[in-house]
């Protein structure tokens, strides 16, 4: 008897042994099928349920999902939240959400758990990812085409480690549109007249007021939320924002008959959503990545449809000259933030050759220094 205990025991020991052995590398076949888009959802759902099944246990509570808008529940990003909430939830995962109008209050509850994923800007999105944060760098994607193949890049399954930032993943982006310069004085065309001026900048991003001083000019902290009424009344001369504020924040009253908008983009604004990792394991995320970029058009249609109509009188032409020193000038600043960690050097090399793409005899493209 003490010997088939024996035996028994052995057998056990090795069954054990062999199956730490196995478990990994069965992990690793699915977690390889979760992130094939080859595959269909319902296979790759399939591949992480088998991964995670403690996620999908009757009983779970639903994922909370904190939506930046700042008009709230009847805002166009709400709205547009609502839909991918629904997508989300087809592929088993059950979602409600809730709407923030201060972007500041979303992300602190996010940090402290109280919300699953949020929705907010890229600007805010930094703190959570560096590299899906400098996607809106200063110059760095001149417009929304560029936009389009980098994220295009950056959703390939290969990139998917990128996503993942300590307790945080990257669950997804979207465009938001060009920032361009507003200014009060049509004379204040280029950075060097920006010197003496009321320069507006975030509240919550010091490096900002760094790059507004080094030119001269004088930064005016600000939130999203004062922003256009600052400009309005006068207390800012100069304010970077998305063209959707030119009517959603009626920046014409600021603009009055001596102002304009520099007919250059400043950077492509994004939208992004963030996840705690405990609650969105990236396989998901990968998931809801591609469906983030199967929509971009309609995003991007939504966008448009808030930006309205910006008269052309309201623009203020850039000289070709002029054009080309701002280029080196907002590469110059690209280096200099990703010198003090501010920028992701993957990214901007990336968008560098997102550039190139487009123009390849630009002057940056036989020279890389991004």
């Amino acid at each position: 008897m003490k010997r088939i205990t024996q035996l028994v025991a052995g057998a056990l020991t090795v069954f054990a042994s062999l199956n730490a052995v196995a478990a990994p590398a069965n992990m690793e076949e699915l977690r390889s099928q979760a992130m094939n888009p080859k595959l269909t959802n319902q296979q790759r759902m399939d591949a992480i349920r088998a991964m995670y099944p403690e996620d999908f246990a009757e009983g779970m509570p639903s994922r909370k999902i904190c939506i930046w808008d700042l008009v709230g529940k009847t805002g166009p990003i709400y709205n547009a939240a609502q839909d991918i909430a629904t997508r989300i939830m087809e592929l088993g995962v059950q979602i409600e959400l809730e709407a923030f109008t201060s972007e500041a209050v979303l992300t602190e509850d996010l940090k402290a758990g109280q919300c699953d994923a949020a929705l907010m800007t890229g600007l805010r999105a930094r703190s959570f990812n560096k590299y899906t944060g400098t996607i809106d760098a200063i110059g760095a994607l001149p417009s929304s085409d560029h936009m389009k193949l980098l994220m295009r890049a950056i959703t390939q399954p290969q990139n998917a480690d990128k996503m993942v930032d300590g307790q945080y993943v990257v669950l997804g982006y979207a465009p938001m549109g060009a920032a361009y310069i507003f200014v009060n004085d049509r004379s204040i065309n280029t950075l060097a007249k920006a010197a003496g001026k009321r320069v507006a900048v975030m509240d919550y991003d010091l490096v900002q007021a760094d790059m507004v001083a080094q030119i001269g000019a004088n930064p005016v902290p600000t939130s999203p939320v004062s922003a256009g009424a600052k400009f309005n009344n006068g207390i800012v001369d100069v304010l970077p924002a998305p063209l959707v504020a030119y009517n959603v924040m009626e920046l014409y009253k600021g603009i009055k008959d001596t102002g304009g908008v520099i007919d250059y983009p400043f950077s492509q604004l994004t939208l992004q959503l963030i996840g705690r990792t405990d609650r969105f394991h990236n396989e998901i995320a990968q998931l809801v990545r591609e469906d983030f970029m199967d929509h971009y058009h309609d995003l991007e249609k939504i966008v448009a449809a808030q930006v309205g109509e910006v008269p052309d009188s309201v623009w203020i032409p850039i000289p070709p000259e002029d054009k080309a020193e701002y280029e080196v000038m907002m590469q110059e600043a690209r280096i200099q933030l990703r010198e003090h960690g501010y920028y992701d050097g993957d990214m901007l090399a990336l968008e560098r050759k997102v550039r190139c793409k487009f123009k390849p005899d630009h002057f940056e493209c036989a020279n890389p220094v991004e």
